[in-house]
């Protein structure tokens, strides 16, 4: 009789929804994202991203102060770079509004709307880790 020990036995069986992306798409840090997962990552990186997304999906748009407002934790340096880099990934539109003071607010595109499921998922993870804690 053979002994089966962890990491031996059947061979890693490419199957399953994340079979699709094969180890030759897995790229450095650094470079172009192909794998779909690092693709998703490279445009929620970085810590506070996920929760701007947040605020703009449960307001369809808001105004920066608004959102300096929800998240009083960052720092404008931080919340303007997060803006920028999701509307960069063309997730988020901004809107000028001319006149004095001008007015910005910001908006999710279709594709920023389309990380709803992916953001819901990332809740319900979080809610069950969290219910779960001892």
């Amino acid at each position: 009789m053979t002994h089966q020990t962890v990491g031996h036995g059947r061979p890693y069986e490419r199957s399953g929804p994340l079979a699709d992306c094969p180890q030759d798409r897995l790229v450095p840090p650094g470079s172009e994202p192909r794998c779909p997962v690092d693709v998703t990552l490279a445009t929620l990186g970085g810590r506070w991203t996920p929760l701007v997304l947040r605020e703009l999906l449960r307001r369809g748009q808001a105004a920066y102060s608004e959102l300096s407002g929800a998240l009083p934790a960052l720092s404008d340096k931080v919340l303007s770079g997060r803006l920028a880099q999701l509307t960069a990934a063309g997730v988020v539109e901004r809107h000028r509004t001319p006149g004095w003071p001008p007015r910005v607010h910001y908006v999710l595109t279709a594709r920023g709307r389309a990380l709803e499921p992916v953001m819901h998922s990332m809740w319900e993870w979080g809610t069950a880790v969290r219910d779960d804690a001892p």
